[in-house]
């Protein structure tokens, strides 16, 4: 290190040396600087402490003098509210004072086309009568704010009647008619909407019934409604009867000609048609069918439309109220029905008593949409229709069983039977009355089986009404069949009485199987159809016997034996002249008497015809061959009168009154 010392020039040491005195000099000069800039700084920190505190002394002076003044602006501020407010309470307490003076004019004019403007003005009379009670009870503004409000209740009260009455028009027929069609064809139906009113007249009805029940405290529109809209339901109803009255007898349009409709077993099912009787009674039938199915839809409308008007609570009494007119007015026209078939059994018109099964078939096929729709009304009302349902069943039996009886007992009167042995009177009433009953046999059955008391009839099953039915069919035949037998005993010819009884059980067994009456009857009698056709091949049998008193001219007995070429002794001869004689005799007066006769039915007519020209024929001819050689007398042509093809020709003409 010395060494190295050593070795450095003295000039570069001289230089290094002067180097760091002026670099000393360099610092020495800052620091003095810094100096002279902190004593500066001090100065100035002083003074800013100095003027801090001078203004910290100045601003708590100023704090003590603003927030009384702050203080004193607050409650300012607070009494300028207070004025407002009492101000804005002064002006609102006065238009109190002034309502009914700026009401008058809209509620004299009342509330016809301005409903919403007229019930805003209810509601400033109302707020007033609110006032006045809490705040001045004894002022004389009360009463008038009272007046002006019961004037404005009033009249929103004739508002909401007068566009009920104005509105509420009866429904046309021709719409009801397609509210209660039933198109077959569609898998769907298609609902036809009644709507009773506009729907706005509808929404200010609605807005006017909730008035009077939130503010008005008032059911009497209530009544108001149910008046009002009966008299409308009761007009829908009288004016369907009337289209069928006016366009059924004269046009047979019974329906909206734009539906077709096609209906299974009602309403369009018509009464069964009445020996001797016009179609008025069929019509009326009709109508009262028609307006049972209306008055349930009609009213279920109804009470679609008054859910919507009259408080929940309330509803079904309004309606049971609503629906009492119409309800009542068809139960009465029923009762009258009823009581008209009363006065048929009375006088023995049991077929007239067949008008009460159509319409007893379609009340108990409705009884159910019935009952639904009279869900909640009084139980007086919910059994109007049951009691004329078992009212209609038991008069219904009663026509059934005097009629079963009438059968049985029909008098035996000569002058009322028929002359030519053709089907009676009682013969075909009494089917044409079974086949009747057919188009209803269950209503039929089922009504019976309403009077039966026996622990059976506990449930009322199809199979045993139809069972019930069945037996009541075999006793009408049966007493019939016991009738006729008893008639048949009139006529003085047997061959007659058998005639009558053929034609009038042939007609009873073709009648039984065309109408398929045979179906029923079988349900409780399995042999009748065979029964029957023993009872004809029996009476045909009978008929036959009635030519014994010919063809017995014909026979073997008595007819002498003689030998060919052998003279007739004039006994022999005299059989022979007889025999000729009582045959042609026996076969003029048979021809003569039964031509007069009738068998309506064709297929029997032939057969019985060409029965008896064989066996009359064979005979005859069989007796003119053993006669062929025989001369037993001068004058053949006096005793062989007919040739075989002429008898059997008036055989041929015979039960044929225009021959």
């Amino acid at each position: 290190m010395g060494i190295t010392s050593r070795m450095i020039p003295t000039e570069d040491a001289s230089a290094r040396k002067r180097e760091i005195e002026e670099k000393l000099k360099q610092e020495q000069e800052t620091l003095s600087f810094i100096r002279e800039n902190l004593e500066k700084s001090d100065q100035l920190t002083k003074g800013m402490v100095s003027i801090l505190s001078s203004f910290e002394s100045r601003l708590m002076q100023l704090e003590n003098s603003i927030i009384p003044v702050h203080k004193q602006t607050e409650n300012l501020q607070r009494l300028q509210e207070n004025v407002d407010k009492t101000l804005s309470c002064m002006d609102h307490v006065i238009s109190y004072y002034h309502v009914a003076k700026d009401t008058d004019r809209i509620i004299r004019e009342g509330p016809t086309g301005r409903l919403d403007e007229y019930l805003a003005c209810i509601a400033k009379i109302q707020k007033a009568v609110e006032y006045f009670q809490d705040n001045n009870p004894d002022s004389p503004e009360l009463n008038t704010v009272k007046a002006r409000f019961e004037k404005g209740k009033e009249l929103l009260e004739a508002e909401f009647r007068s566009l009920l009455t104005r509105y509420s028009k009866p429904v046309p027929p021709i719409l009801i008619l397609d509210a209660i069609s039933v198109d077959e064809e569609l898998e769907v139906q298609e609902d036809v909407v009644l709507e009773h009113l506009p729907e706005a007249v509808l929404q200010d009805i609605i807005c006017i019934a909730g008035w009077l029940v939130e503010y008005g405290r008032n059911q009497d529109f209530m009544n108001v409604y149910f008046q009002i809209r009966s008299n409308q339901l009761d007009r829908s109803i009288k004016g369907l009867k009337d289209h069928f009255r006016k366009n059924s007898a004269s046009s047979g349009i019974l329906y909206s000609p734009a539906v077709q409709t096609k209906r299974k077993d009602t309403p369009t099912k018509k009464a069964p048609k009445r020996p001797g009787k016009d179609d008025v009674l069929d019509i009326e039938i009709d109508s009262y069918i028609h307006c049972i199915s209306a008055f349930v839809k009609l009213a279920q409308s109804e009470y679609a439309l008054l859910a919507e008007i009259i408080p929940e609570h309330h509803q079904k009494k309004t309606f049971d109220s609503l629906i009492q007119e119409a309800l009542d007015n068809l139960m009465l026209e029923g009762d009258n029905i009823v009581s008209a078939a009363r006065r048929a059994i009375m006088r023995h018109d049991y077929s007239a008593v067949l008008t009460i099964f159509p319409i007893l078939r379609h009340l108990k096929m409705n009884k159910a949409d019935f009952d639904a729709t009279l869900q909640g009304t009084a139980a007086s009302t919910k059994n109007k229709l049951p009691t004329l349902i078992t009212s209609m069943e038991t008069i219904g039996a009663k026509a059934l069983e005097e009629f079963a009886d009438s059968i049985k007992n029909d008098p035996d009167k000569e002058y009322n039977m028929p002359k030519d042995g053709t089907v009676h009177e009682l013969t075909s009433n009494a089917i044409l009355f079974l086949q009747q009953l057919l188009d209803f046999h269950e209503t039929a059955g089922a009504m019976l089986a309403s009077q039966e008391t026996s622990s059976s009839a506990s449930s009322y099953t199809s199979e045993f009404n139809k069972r019930l039915l069945s037996t009541y069919i075999c006793k009408v035949l049966g007493n019939l069949q016991l009738n006729l037998l008893s008639k048949s005993k009139v006529y003085e010819d047997s061959a007659l009485s058998s005639i009558f009884l053929h034609n009038n059980y042939n007609y009873i067994l073709k009648s039984l199987e065309k109408s398929e009456l045979i179906q029923l009857v079988t349900v409780t009698q399995k042999k009748a159809e065979g029964q029957y056709r023993e009872l004809i091949e029996q009476q045909i049998y009978m008929y036959k016997s009635s030519w014994v008193r010919v063809t017995e001219h014909l026979t073997d007995r008595n007819m002498p034996v003689f030998q060919p070429g052998t003279k007739l002794k004039d006994k022999e001869r005299q059989v022979i002249k007889d025999k000729f004689k009582g045959f042609n005799d026996g076969l003029e007066e048979l021809c003569k008497i039964q031509k007069g006769w009738a068998i309506p039915d064709k297929e029997q007519r032939d057969f019985i015809r060409q029965s008896q020209k064989k066996v009359v024929s064979d005979a005859y001819r069989s007796f003119l061959q053993r006669c062929a050689n025989i001369s037993f007398t001068k004058n053949p042509e006096k005793y062989h009168k007919y040739r075989p093809e002429e008898v059997e020709e008036m055989i041929e003409k015979l039960f044929d009154t225009s021959a």
